[in-house]
């Protein structure tokens, strides 16, 4: 039976569900408090909503470098390439390059 971009798509909102409602277990099961403090400011939270936070912070602290090298790329990608020093430019009036030997490409042998 061949898949379908439906199928595909509900497979991966059961798994996320799923993944969620792991989540609120481990919350609910670390509800006691703990003390947190980070550049001067300072929370009382519930050690699963800490650790939740902690590890949603870690993936954007991740996530963060490999945005900006993805945008570097794109616009790298986007830019029309120069060519190489003396080389004409495409739409220039520049003849070609002159003193280079220009050979026929050998003939096809058959057989």
């Amino acid at each position: 039976m061949k898949r379908s971009r439906v199928g595909d798509l509900w497979i991966v909102a059961v798994v996320f569900a799923i993944v969620l409602l792991l989540l609120l277990i481990f919350v609910l099961q670390n509800g006691q408090r703990a003390h947190v403090a980070f550049f001067g400011a300072q929370a009382a939270l519930p050690t699963g909503v800490a650790l939740l936070l902690a590890a949603v912070i870690g993936v954007l602290l991740v996530a963060l470098p490999g945005t900006v090298r993805i945008l570097q790329l794109r616009m790298r990608n986007r830019r029309p390439a120069t060519p190489p020093a003396g080389w004409p430019v495409p739409g220039s009036s520049t003849p070609p390059m002159t003193g280079v030997a220009q050979t026929p490409p050998p003939p096809r042998q058959e057989g």
